[in-house]
């Protein structure tokens, strides 16, 4: 059976590097995967396995649990070791265990470490976020085109011509760079403003007097770097503004502004007969099969379950508008509890009384019966409501100039997942947010591997378990660096085994 091992998958002088599972045995030695720190700053890897959700949350299936924590293995082979772990969930506990027993097998370096701290999370601590509809517009990208291992391919409608054209989406276009992370209400303004500005320039470079010598000989200096990057600009930008006149266009057709207002009533638990309404409509319509399933999901997890009623009344609807064969969908769905139906006689106000009550006991050491029995419930309200995860109603929110980690979901929600990395690394450690573990129900867990001499070291990894968004990794770079610490979230790694 071949080993399994992370490749890296670098084109010269690329700066965004992707990190792809690859079946070739492995030879060599370390020298073969040295990774240059100064081209992964700030950037992200992925190791490519979307089979991962479902074969390890849905099946139970635990291989690729090895190929993780192989995965961190690697890295602390070129990075040297971790000074700090975090973690919460049973995966990523799972994952931590196998990354130790690698460890103490493996011959042991001494080398000053680069990663002041790891953060393992799975991805069934918070199914909120993946299920609201990404703005930014690295997100929006890859919601409507789909990114994969770092590149995207843009079809005829973006490209007006009758070929398809693959792009790679990283720091080397500028243009591309600037705008990943921005809400998508500015994105159309700013590349308006971008391709007069280029025109502005070439139109001045032709009308220069080249006749003079001296002024050839210092344009010829400049000439190569000059040409390299509008030669990229002017490939670039029209795919951007072609792109973007597509996702407005598809949004427009869905009624994408009436989508937001109905996930944002959602997270804030307003006016739910209207959103239950609007889904009906929205699969009535047939707008979108993945968007009524989303709406259904998030409204059974910000709800704690559907109504008997509205649950049997909205599956059927379903089925008739997308086929009996979605039953096994439904099942699914149910299993992972991301879309369920309420017990006779449960409540949200039941299922909040009982983790209440479990809280606020201080001698409960372990999970009781009662506890355990909510394993499946989500306690969103409550878990919002004490990590203020949904800004006050009422405040204007300027998504120019985002003043929290709200702006990628417009100011409506700040991300769970984001909001418990900010919160455990404020703290050092779970020590103060033991209601929250509680409310998740969720093995948490942290570690000291190593104590640094200095603490020049700041840079944090970051290893979702089962996929992220890139509203997730937005968050995580533009807003907590600079709202934490300026350096504190240098590096990411979003091992991308998607939903």
């Amino acid at each position: 059976m071949p080993h399994w091992h992370l490749k890296l998958m670098e084109d010269a002088k690329e700066s965004l590097n992707w990190f792809c599972c690859s079946k070739e045995p492995i030879r060599g030695n370390d020298s073969d995967c040295q990774i240059d720190s100064e081209t992964t700053t700030g950037k992200r890897w992925s190791l490519e396995l979307p089979e991962f959700f479902r074969e390890n949350f849905l099946e139970g299936d635990q291989r690729w649990v090895t190929t993780a924590g192989s995965a961190l293995h690697l890295l602390q082979s070129v990075y040297g070791s971790f000074s700090k772990v975090y973690g919460i969930g049973r995966c990523a506990k799972m994952v931590y265990e196998s990354w130790r027993e690698l460890m103490e097998e493996g011959e042991q370096r001494t080398r000053q470490p680069e990663f002041a701290k790891v953060f393992l999370i799975d991805r069934d601590v918070d199914f909120v976020t993946p299920l609201c509809s990404q703005v930014v517009y690295e997100g929006l990208v890859d919601d409507i085109f789909r990114i994969k291992c770092g590149s995207v391919e843009f079809g005829p409608d973006v490209t007006s011509t009758d070929k398809s054209i693959k792009v790679m989406l990283n720091s080397q276009d500028k243009v591309f760079d600037e705008i990943r992370n921005e809400h998508f209400s500015n994105v159309f303004g700013f590349l308006s403003q971008k391709a007069k500005n280029l025109q502005t320039a070439y139109d001045k470079r032709r009308g220069m007097d080249i006749q003079d010598k001296h002024c050839n000989k210092r344009l010829s200096n400049n000439k190569n770097s000059f040409l390299i990057i509008n030669i990229r600009t002017c490939f670039v930008l029209p795919l951007d503004i072609g792109a973007s006149e597509s996702m407005m266009k598809k949004k427009a057709k869905q009624d994408f502004q009436e989508l937001l207002k109905t996930e944002h009533s959602l997270l804030e638990g307003f006016e739910i007969r209207e959103c239950i309404t609007y889904i009906e409509e929205h699969i009535n319509r047939q707008v979108s099969m993945i968007d009524s399933l989303r709406l259904l999901c998030l409204l059974s997890i910000t709800e704690n379950g559907l109504l008997s009623k509205d649950y049997k009344s909205l599956k059927a609807q379903y089925l008739q508008s997308y086929g009996i064969e979605h039953l096994l969908t439904f099942a699914n769905l149910r299993q992972l509890g991301l879309l369920e139906e309420q017990q006779a006689g449960e409540t949200l106000t039941v299922m909040e009384s009982k983790v209440g009550k479990l809280v606020t006991d201080k001698t409960v050491g372990k999970l009781t019966d009662a506890f355990s029995s909510l394993a499946k419930k989500s306690n969103f309200r409550a878990l919002s409501k004490r990590l203020a995860l949904v800004p006050k109603s009422g405040e204007e929110y300027d998504l120019r100039v985002p003043r929290d980690m709200a702006y990628v979901f417009s100011g409506a929600y700040i991300p769970l997942s984001c909001k418990l990395i900010e919160q455990v690394m404020e703290r050092d450690g779970w020590t103060g947010l033991e209601e929250v573990a509680r409310m998740l129900n969720r093995q948490e867990f942290a570690v000291t591997e190593a104590r640094n001499k200095t603490d020049a070291q700041r840079i944090v990894l970051v290893m979702f378990l089962g996929g992220c968004t890139y509203s997730e990794i937005s968050n995580v770079f533009c807003v907590f660096i600079n709202t934490y610490s300026i350096k504190q979230m240098e590096y990411m790694v979003n091992i991308k085994l998607s939903i």
